[in-house]
């Protein structure tokens, strides 16, 4: 059959050339896939760690650097989702893992780190009156929505917002996830202020609450201020409760984004880095709210979990927050970020590529398509996401093959171990790609409208 040209054909040639060069320098990574998927789907325990034609497999971490089964060396820009903030070798957190390992595992009571931990996290947001840990942000968004919703039996809903994440079975991008837990779902738009001020008068008698991203992890998109606060305002003249979920955004300033805005949710959940590289998650907020978990009530909610309180979170965790994240760290760290952002925006200008960098501090979304607004970024047609998903695998690929690390949908989280210097680099890598290979982005995404949401963690 002849073959009809279309602007598509570069595209998919240099995407060819670059997944072989890809294939040609990992056979290691590729066995280890191979071998991977005869005993797990896919080769495969966490779905967002999967890209084509095979994820790399790690062989080990020191600082901000990865090395591949390969031996191949990476800067690592992942950040393992925003829960790497650390890097994989900070001396502090390390030897408070180490002192507990020594102690004994798995004491089945409560242990000496855990009321620190719990002090120390309240003392940073002080939204929280009291605390509670589970294993995951997700599990944290699982209890607070549970919470809000039992101690409001007559108001089953909740609102939540198209593109949001709150964990493996809160998905909400493009009508959500066939695996979300059943509750009573209103989706708004995020940003939307009057829509969505508008969505919870009309359904006040039965909305329990609202769960919301002050910066949303799907594509990095900020809340805007106004938008934020009004979700504050309807939730309090409503008597709903408000949880900010903040399992990834608590470390974009030395109190959140909550601190960053100056907004006092009803409910947090926290997660990621908090566990020092280990198992963690939190949910948090009004003294009313959270008495409900005191075992000694008579209509106490009961809270389980065996690794709730496992000692190598409380210690990793309370060592890096008290002595390797402290508020001052927390400021450089997201004025880097800031930087960089700011830098990658300034070349996609540059080079006039439909290329852009959004996001808020150390966290931070790459995204293909047409420049627009934080609040104007909307879910793109199916043939358009194609079509910028090419261009991400592309981008992606090259990236990895100059020794980058990040998501395949482009997003990048910080660690502190991060340097200037490190930040000019891929900032130079990021240049070299779009002046090598703008043309051909341009003319694939000559028609495409805007910058699709991507991803979970």
């Amino acid at each position: 059959m002849d073959h009809t040209p279309n602007q598509n054909d570069d595209l998919a040639s240099v995407l060819e050339t670059v997944e072989a060069t890809y294939e040609a320098l990992h056979p290691k990574s590729a066995r280890q896939q191979t071998t991977a998927a005869l005993y797990m789907p896919g080769g495969n325990t966490r779905s967002v760690l999967y890209y084509s034609p095979f994820p790399l497999t790690w062989a080990g971490g020191k600082g901000n650097r990865l090395t591949d089964l390969d031996g191949l060396a990476y800067l690592d820009l992942l950040g393992e989702y925003s829960a790497g903030l650390y890097g994989h070798s900070n001396p502090i957190v390390q030897a408070a893992m180490k002192q507990a390992i020594d102690d004994g595992l798995a004491l089945g009571g409560p242990n000496r780190y855990e009321a620190r931990l719990a002090e120390a996290i309240c003392a940073r947001f002080p939204s929280l009156e009291l605390i509670r840990f589970t294993n995951s942000g997700t599990e944290a968004n699982l209890m607070a929505l549970s919470a809000v919703r039992a101690i409001s039996p007559s108001r089953p809903h909740m609102v939540v917002f198209e593109g949001g994440y709150h964990g493996g079975v809160f998905q909400f991008r493009r009508g959500g996830s066939q695996l979300n837990v059943p509750f009573g779902w209103l989706i708004g738009q995020y940003n939307d202020v009057e829509g969505t001020r508008a969505l919870l008068r009309a359904h006040a008698a039965t909305l329990a609450g609202v769960i919301v991203e002050p910066m949303l992890g799907g594509g990095c998109i900020s809340g805007s201020r106004e938008f934020l606060h009004m979700l504050r305002e309807e939730c309090t003249a409503n008597h709903m409760v408000l949880i900010f979920d903040e399992v990834m955004t608590s470390r974009l300033s030395p109190s959140g984004l909550q601190g960053l805005f100056d907004i006092r949710p009803d409910m947090t959940t926290l997660g990621k880095y908090l566990g020092a590289g280990a198992s963690f998650g939190a949910f948090g907020g009004r003294r009313d709210i959270m008495e409900r978990f005191d075992p000694a009530r008579s209509d106490s909610f009961g809270h389980a979990g065996t690794f709730n309180n496992n000692v190598l979170s409380m210690a990793g965790g309370l060592a890096g927050l008290t002595q390797v994240f402290t508020p001052a760290e927390a400021v450089r760290i997201n004025a880097l970020g800031d930087r960089l952002r700011e830098r990658l925006n300034d070349i996609s200008a540059e080079r006039a590529v439909p290329f852009q960098a959004t996001g808020t501090g150390s966290l931070m979304g790459l995204h293909f398509g047409r420049r627009t607004t934080h609040s104007d970024i909307k879910i793109d047609a199916a043939g358009a996401a194609d079509l910028i998903s090419q261009v991400e695998t592309l981008f992606h690929l090259e990236m990895l093959n100059q020794g980058y690390y990040f998501a395949r949908r482009g997003y990048l989280a910080l660690s502190l171990p991060t340097t200037e210097t490190d930040c000019d680099a891929f900032a130079a890598a990021v240049d070299d790609f779009l002046a090598l290979r703008g043309p051909v982005i341009r003319a694939a995404l000559r028609d495409q409208p805007r910058c699709p949401l991507r991803g979970n963690t």
